[in-house]
């Protein structure tokens, strides 16, 4: 591969990096044909872009965005794809996913939400972290929850109140 390629792919690989909060450095080394085709597949679905890229690519083209955590570097060995997403677990829940039928892929590194994960054992928290849009229906539910019992509370109290009047009245009567 000519220089110029070379300069090519690694500005292709900034712009993706750039263009997405969320990526995944995975090993899929071992797939075949028709199980890589399956992933890719869910991948697509999912909403999740996979490229297989060469290492010392990959770390030109992180040392061009000026990527902080330098601890990545260290798991770049090996076959490497990267995984990019818009919503950070999803990567997380498609490998875990997959690999209930196949050994692979197995995650090397992820960056979610500005924070590094390193190695495999850190998929299973991975799958936990909620994404922005999560978070922001659980605060919505929370902050609703005390109206509803405010609501709730008043509408009860106003069916007392008429029952207590029209039982004044037929005392009255």
């Amino acid at each position: 591969m000519k220089k110029d390629e070379k300069n090519v792919i690694i500005d292709r690989l900034a712009e993706l990096l750039k263009g997405t909060p969320n990526f995944y450095l995975t090993d899929i080394s071992t797939l075949n044909a028709e199980k890589t085709t399956e992933l890719r597949r869910k991948c697509f679905e999912k909403q999740v872009t996979l490229v297989v890229v060469k290492n010392t690519l990959l770390q030109k083209a992180l040392e061009k965005i000026d990527f902080k955590e330098a601890d990545i570097f260290s798991v770049l060995k090996g076959s490497t794809s990267i995984m990019l997403a818009d919503v950070g677990n999803v990567p997380a829940k498609l490998i875990k996913e997959f690999r209930a039928t196949s050994e692979k892929p197995v995650l090397k590194a992820a960056y979610v939400q500005e924070s590094l994960y390193i190695g495999d054992q850190a998929l299973e928290e991975l799958v936990n972290v909620k994404s922005r849009d999560e978070l922001v229906g659980d605060i919505v539910a929370l902050l609703q929850s005390p109206a509803k019992n405010v609501i709730a509370a008043l509408q009860s109290g106003a069916q007392t109140l008429a029952g207590l009047t029209k039982a004044l009245e037929s005392r009255a009567a």
